[in-house]
């Protein structure tokens, strides 16, 4: 693909992502079910930090593109390198994981993760633009460009690192409010609450893993090519 497609697509991809993220952190405080929007509002969930976390990657992938384009090809190397990591420990296997646990959650009973209340403030659209486009768009993203990923070591430690702030974040509000982040919670024990955690984390793992797999597959030895090519700039 063209950089300046790039370009206009990562632009496009960032003004989505940040529209999406303004139309759910700033739902109008009288329009929020008080038994959702508790300590820490909408930040406690992973689904807006998602949001935010792909409003990022785009825009530093936007980033990237404009600096190839005016041929500051230093700094784009430095940028390409954070765009990359990025990419790989965090946008594509969370937004995975962000996707089909909720879909599948939903399934089985959306009161666990999306109770009805939900409905009264925030639209079908944007219900769909939070849980379902951020894995066509991370599909894309494989599609439309390789990747380096990471030394495998260096990309799991940081993701499960990321992970682990998560649930600590998840458990902190839960110390203070005795309220859980997710009515799902609830059901389990301590031991079988960190067998969740532990299961959770094994298969955001997988995900890490099959985006690599993706990406090695639709761009096989460019990668190489591409990594020695910007080595060597």
């Amino acid at each position: 693909m063209e950089i300046s497609t790039l370009a206009t697509y990562h632009c496009l991809a960032f003004v989505w992502y940040f529209f999406v993220a303004y139309s759910i952190v700033y739902i109008r405080t009288e329009e929020r079910p008080s038994e959702v929007f508790l300590y820490g509002g909408q930040w406690k969930y992973l689904t807006v930090l998602n949001l935010i976390l792909q409003a990022v990657f785009y825009g530093v992938s936007f980033l990237a593109d404009m600096l190839r384009l005016i041929k500051k090809l230093r700094c784009a190397k430095c940028i390409i390198s954070s765009r990359d990591l990025l990419f790989s420990v965090l946008a594509f296997p969370v937004s995975t994981f962000v996707c089909i646990s909720f879909w599948t959650l939903y399934s089985y009973n959306r009161e666990l993760v999306y109770p009805r209340s939900l409905d009264r403030v925030i639209p079908f659209w944007l219900n769909h633009a939070m849980h379902t486009a951020v894995l066509p768009f991370a599909l894309l993203e494989i599609l439309a460009l390789p990747h380096r990923y990471p030394a495998k070591r260096k990309g799991l430690i940081l993701l499960g690192f990321v992970a682990f702030l998560y649930i600590s974040w998840v458990l902190w509000i839960y110390s203070v409010t005795g309220e859980w982040v997710y009515p799902l919670f609830a059901l389990f024990s301590p031991p079988g609450l960190a067998a969740f955690f532990a299961g959770s984390l094994a298969v955001i793992v997988s995900f890490y893993n099959f985006g690599e797999f993706l990406n090695r597959m639709i761009w096989g030895d460019s990668i190489v090519i591409l990594d020695h090519k910007w080595r060597s700039k």
